[in-house]
């Protein structure tokens, strides 16, 4: 392997794999493919803009010729597929996004993976590796067994159904083509350069600016978290030494409800305050800057439609196969999360108001 196109590269998880593949094998040339919409931010990726062996593309992987054309021109030998529309919310306000970028952007790389790979000797060496989601599987029940790579699918919202949609034809390509492809499912990550749209980055922020913290009904909706450079970990793994055409979950083995999470979350934050006077000056509208409890600001709201109660992954497939294990638990991963926020005070106001602008 010495040629890699990333698509989605300068999203949340597609950045930080990006980063940790840099580190990981810095003589692979990176191409990164991503239409930057609003959740894409290349200043993601700025500490390797002007590196040798690093390429950003703006661009959208609906555009197959655009595809085939980094393909052929970078001689790509693995693509590493991260581009998608991935949240709930959203895919209930605005479904038709997700079904464009998630299946026929999916559908899109698989033919031109398969045209231009065809066209240059065939698929040995070669590797599309798709990422994807727990959300595929549907949701459990207290007492269920975890999911794992035989459980069927089930997808609740229009995002999971998107991406159910993605896994099929990915499996299908290899089946009927041949085309050499894996597949990962992984949990809830969490980590850097996340869209301040989702949970925790949300309630951070809420709680610097003595906002409400948002928690659907009663907050006890289960999930597996896992930190990014743990899911990084699982995904390079599995394009490097799994089998082809084979599937592998990717978990932490960590389970909280929603509304435990975003305590912790709040006491991390209330320590960080304790810890650093200077902080009570920058975010003066935070409970944290007055000595009071974050946790007072968490508020219940109505529950989304069709919001799964709980989510699981059992990891023992690539955990046997493959050697996986998570290295980074959930105390001490958020709170490195909570202080590369609180670090990067920039990064997200600048997004922050380049969405604000979008809306208008």
């Amino acid at each position: 392997m010495s040629d890699m196109l990333v698509t989605g590269g300068a999203g949340f998880i597609g950045s930080n794999f990006v980063h940790y593949y840099r580190k990981e094998k810095p003589s692979v040339n990176l191409v990164v493919l991503d239409a930057l919409t609003y959740a894409g931010n290349r200043a993601n990726l700025a500490a390797l803009e002007g590196q040798p062996g690093f390429t950003f593309v703006e661009g959208n992987i609906c555009d197959e010729a655009l595809v085939t054309r980094l393909l052929e021109k970078h001689d790509i030998d693995t693509l590493v597929h991260f581009a998608a529309e991935s949240h709930v919310d959203r895919s209930i306000t605005g479904p038709d996004a997700f079904i464009e970028t998630n299946i026929i952007g999916t559908h899109a790389l698989l033919k031109a993976a398969r045209k231009v790979w065809t066209a240059r000797g065939g698929f040995d060496g070669r590797r599309f590796h798709h990422v994807s989601t727990d959300e595929v599987y549907g949701a459990l029940k207290p007492q269920d067994p975890a999911f794992s790579e035989t459980t069927p699918y089930a997808p609740n919202s229009p995002y999971a159904a998107s991406k159910a949609s993605s896994d099929h034809l990915v499996r299908a390509y290899h089946h009927t083509f041949g085309l050499p492809v894996t597949t990962s499912n992984c949990s809830n990550n969490y980590g850097p350069f996340q869209f301040p749209e989702k949970l925790l980055p949300l309630c951070l922020l809420n709680i610097l600016h003595g906002k409400p913290l948002p928690i659907y009904g009663d907050g006890q909706q289960i999930r597996d978290w896992l930190h990014v450079d743990d899911h990084n970990r699982g995904i390079s793994l599995v394009f490097e030494k799994g089998t082809l055409g084979e599937t592998y979950n990717i978990g932490g083995n960590n389970e909280w409800a929603n509304l435990d999470t975003v305590k912790l979350l709040c006491s991390i934050v209330d320590q960080c305050f304790a810890e650093d006077s200077e902080l009570a000056r920058r975010f003066p509208a935070s409970p944290s800057a007055r000595g009071e409890q974050s946790e007072n600001l968490v508020t219940f709201v109505t529950d989304r439609p069709g919001h799964d109660t709980r989510y699981a992954i059992n990891a023992g497939k690539i955990t046997h196969d493959l050697g996986y294990q998570p290295q980074v638990s959930f105390s001490e991963g958020l709170r490195q999360t909570v202080q590369w926020y609180l670090q990067n005070q920039q990064w997200w106001e600048t997004l922050l108001a380049r969405h604000k602008a979008s809306d208008k």
